[in-house]
C-alpha cells in the first residue's frame, strides 16, 4: 500500500466460527458472488487497531494450514486447518513501534517480516512453532533478526534461490536489498540493486518464461512508482537493467503478477481510480521479449474502488480490490486480449468507492482452496469458491526423440510430452521450463512437464527426451567452370579448393569439419572435363558431399607469338588495371571469372579493339578473362 494517510478506523469486535454460504448475493452481511465465507476473525479479538498484510504456510510434515496476518502492532498467526473454526495462535509484536505497513512472506517454514516502521529490520519467525502452542494466544518473540536496513516496505523471497528482497528501504535508493536466506536463522547480507527509483514492490522468479534468452536466469519485476522495470539479478554483484515499461494516465506503479506461464504480467496501479476517476483498471503487460516489454491491454472492472495485491494460481487473479474486497478475475482468454470477473466477496459491505479501506491482500495458494483476506478494519476473514476443485489433475507424460535443426536447435512444447493428462474439471494447461535443447544436450535427457488446471491444482511427470543430430553438414561447390594452362605448358596443377576457400562446409553442431576431395590437390590434368567430388561427415556420422565440372583448355599467354597473331593481355600480373589490346580481331565481349566460377566482371555488346579493366580492387589471386566466348586466358592480380 502506498503511504498515503489512513482515515479513522471502525474496528469491528466480533469473530465468527461458522461457515456462511453465499445466498441471495450475500453471505452474512457481506455481498458476495460465488464465494462463501468460512470464518472470520475480528481486530479486536487480534487485539490491534488495524490489518494489512498476509500470507500463509502450510506444515509440511501433517497438511495443516496457517494464516499469517499483518496487523499495525505485529504479526498474527491464526491455525486454519479447520476452516469454520480457526485457532488465533499468538502474536509476534512489532519489532519497534506500531506501524499501518507490515509486509510478510514464507521461505522453509519461516516467516520474513518487515515493516515502515523505524529501526524494524527483518523479523524471522520458526513457523513449526506453531505446532505446539500450549495455551493460545501466545505472545511470541522472534527467533532471528536481521538489521542491515531499518524500515521496509514489502519483502520479496523467491523460493527457488534461497534469497530475499527488502524493497522500499532506506538502502540501495529504496531499490531491492538482497539478503540470502538459504539459512533462515542465519540472514545475510548479499548486495543489492540501486535504481533510479524508489521500488515499491516485486515479483523475483526463476525464469521459464517465452524469452530464451533468459532461461533459468533470476529475473526482478519491479514495480517502481511510474513505470515497471525487469532486471537480471541473477549476479548478486552485478544486477543487470534488462527493460522497462510505462503506460498512459499514471497514478502510483503499486503491484503485479505474472500469469502462470511468465508470459503476461497484471499491474495494479493504486491511486489512479481516485486521481482519474475511473473504474479498477488492471493493466496487462505482454513480457514475450523482455527486452521490449508490451502494453497489451486494459481491464475496468464493475466498481470505482482501488486495486491493492494481486496473486495468480491457475487461471484466475485473486484481487484485494480494498472497499470492493475480493475480486477474481479470469484470465484463461487473456492471450486474445480478454480476462472478465468471475466472482467476488466484498469484505466493505457499505461502500465501493475509491478509498484506502477494506481489502488489503489475499493469500489464495492453500490447496485446500481456502482464501485468506486480512483487512484493515475487520481483520482476518477466510472465504472459499462456492464450487470448489482441489483435486490435481494427472499427468501423464510419454518419451519423445527430437532432431535438432539447422542452427543446431530444438524447441519442443508440453503438448509433445503429453500422453494424456487429464483433469476432473476438463481442462489441463501445462509448464514446460527445459523446452529447448542444442547440441550440448545430445543424447537422453529428463525434463519435467507440470500440468494444472484452472483452480492451480497441479500434478508433474517426467519424461525423457532423447536429441538426436541427423542433419548432414551443409557443403557448398562453385558452379562448373573452365580453367587454362599456358600453351607453354602440357598440363593444368588442380588446386585445393578447399583452402582456397572455392568449397566450404558448415554444421549444426560439428565446428571443425575435414573435406576430402576426389582428384586430389596437386594433380596434373591434361584437356578435358573432370568431375570433382567433395566430402564431409559430422561427429554424428552425417555426411554430405557436393560436386562440380572442371573443364581445362590450352589458352595463349602473353609471349611474342601471341603479339604476332594480333593480341595482348598485359601487364599480367597486374595491380591496378590489365589492358586489353587486339589488333586483328574486334572485341565483342569481356567476362573475369574467379577460380569458384563467380563472375567478377562482364561486358557484352562491345566493338572495339582495346578494352581497359581496373582491377585494383580485386583481391589478390587467380582469375581467368574468356574473350568473345571463345577464349580463356589466366590472369593474376597482385
Amino acid at each position: 500500500m502506498k503511504k498515503v494517510l489512513l482515515s479513522l478506523l471502525l474496528v469491528s469486535t466480533t469473530s465468527l466460527f461458522a461457515q456462511t454460504p453465499c445466498t441471495g448475493g450475500t453471505a452474512g452481511p457481506y455481498p458476495c458472488d460465488g464465494y462463501i465465507l468460512q470464518s472470520e476473525i475480528s481486530l479486536g479479538t487480534l487485539n490491534a487497531g488495524a490489518g494489512n498484510d498476509s500470507w500463509g504456510w502450510t506444515d509440511p510434515s501433517n497438511g495443516n494450514e496457517y494464516a499469517i496476518v499483518g496487523l499495525n502492532n505485529g504479526t498474527a498467526f491464526i491455525n486454519i486447518s479447520n476452516p469454520n473454526s480457526p485457532v488465533y495462535l499468538g502474536k509476534l509484536p512489532t519489532h519497534t513501534s506500531n506501524s499501518t505497513w507490515r509486509d510478510v512472506k514464507v521461505y522453509n517454514n519461516h516467516a520474513f517480516i518487515v515493516s515502515e516502521a523505524n529501526g524494524h529490520g527483518m523479523q524471522v519467525f520458526d513457523l513449526t512453532r506453531l505446532r505446539n502452542v500450549p495455551s493460545p494466544p501466545a505472545t511470541f518473540n522472534n527467533d532471528a533478526h536481521y538489521n542491515g536496513f531499518g524500515r521496509a516496505h514489502n519483502i520479496v523471497i523467491n523460493e527457488d534461490s534461497g534469497y530475499a528482497y527488502a524493497v522500499g528501504t532506506s538502502t540501495f535508493n529504496g531499490g531491492p536489498h538482497f539478503i540470502d536466506i538459504s539459512n533462515p536463522t542465519n540472514p545475510t547480507a548479499a548486495g543489492g540493486y540501486a535504481m533510479d527509483q524508489y521500488s515499491h514492490d516485486a515479483q523475483v522468479v526463476i525464469y521459464c518464461g517465452p524469452d530464451k534468452d533468459y532461461a533459468g536466469r533470476e529475473i526482478l519485476i519491479g514495480s517502481n512508482e511510474d513505470e515497471v522495470i525487469i532486471a537480471d539479478i541473477t549476479d548478486k554483484s552485478n544486477p543487470v537493467n534488462i527493460s522497462s515499461i510505462s503506460y498512459g494516465n499514471v497514478g502510483y506503479t503499486h503491484q503485479g503478477w505474472f500469469t502462470e506461464d511468465q508470459r503476461y504480467f497484471l499491474l495494479g496501479d493504486e491511486t489512479d481510480e481516485q486521481g482519474v476517476g475511473f473504474n479498477t483498471r488492471t493493466i496487462v503487460f505482454d513480457f514475450e521479449d523482455l527486452d521490449d516489454p508490451q502494453l497489451f491491454f486494459e481491464y475496468s472492472g464493475p466498481t470505482p474502488a482501488i486495486d491493492h495485491n494481486g496473486y495468480v494460481k491457475g487461471t484466475k487473479y485473486y484481487m484485494a480490490n480494498y472497499r470492493a474486497g475480493l475480486r477474481v478475475i479470469d484470465v484463461s482468454d487473456i492471450a486474445n486480449g480478454t480476462i472478465s470477473e468471475e466472482g467476488s466477496f466484498d469484505t466493505y459491505p457499505t461502500s465501493n468507492s475509491a478509498s484506502f479501506s477494506g481489502a488489503w491482500s489475499v493469500y489464495p495458494y492453500f490447496e485446500s482452496g481456502n482464501i485468506v483476506i486480512s483487512d484493515i478494519n475487520r481483520g482476518f476473514i477466510l472465504v472459499k469458491a462456492q464450487v470448489s476443485d482441489t483435486t490435481p489433475p494427472v499427468a501423464n507424460c510419454s518419451n519423445i526423440t527430437v532432431s535438432l535443426d539447422a542452427n543446431g536447435s530444438v524447441t519442443i512444447s508440453g503438448d509433445q510430452l503429453d500422453n494424456g493428462s487429464s483433469d476432473n474439471s476438463g481442462t489441463v494447461y501445462f509448464l514446460l521450463c527445459e523446452d529447448t535443447f542444442d547440441c550440448s544436450d545430445l543424447g537422453a535427457n529428463t525434463v519435467e512437464l507440470v500440468v494444472y488446471d484452472d483452480f492451480g491444482n497441479r500434478d508433474s511427470c517426467t519424461a525423457t527426451v532423447t536429441v538426436v543430430d541427423d542433419l548432414g553438414p551443409q557443403i557448398d561447390c562453385p558452379a562448373n567452370f573452365t580453367v587454362a594452362y599456358d600453351s607453354g605448358e602440357s598440363f593444368y596443377t588442380l588446386e585445393d579448393f578447399v583452402a582456397n576457400g572455392a568449397v566450404s562446409a558448415t554444421d549444426n553442431c560439428t565446428s571443425n569439419l575435414t573435406i576430402d576431395q576426389s582428384i586430389a590437390p596437386g594433380t596434373q590434368l591434361t584437356v578435358g572435363t573432370y568431375t570433382i567430388t567433395f566430402d564431409t561427415t559430422d561427429d554424428e556420422n552425417n555426411s554430405s558431399s557436393c560436386s562440380f565440372e572442371l573443364t581445362v583448355v590450352e589458352v595463349l599467354g602473353v609471349t611474342e607469338e601471341n603479339f604476332e597473331l594480333g593480341l595482348a593481355i598485359y601487364p599480367n600480373p597486374a595491380t591496378e588495371e590489365i589492358i586489353i589490346q587486339s589488333n586483328n580481331i574486334e572485341l565483342t565481349s569481356i567476362t573475369l571469372s574467379d577460380v569458384s566460377g563467380k563472375v567478377i566482371y562482364s561486358e557484352a555488346n562491345l566493338s572495339t579493339n582495346q578494352k581497359v579493366i581496373n582491377v585494383a580492387a580485386l583481391p589478390r589471386g587467380v582469375y581467368f578473362m574468356t574473350l568473345n566466348n571463345l577464349l580463356t586466358k589466366k590472369v593474376i592480380k597482385q
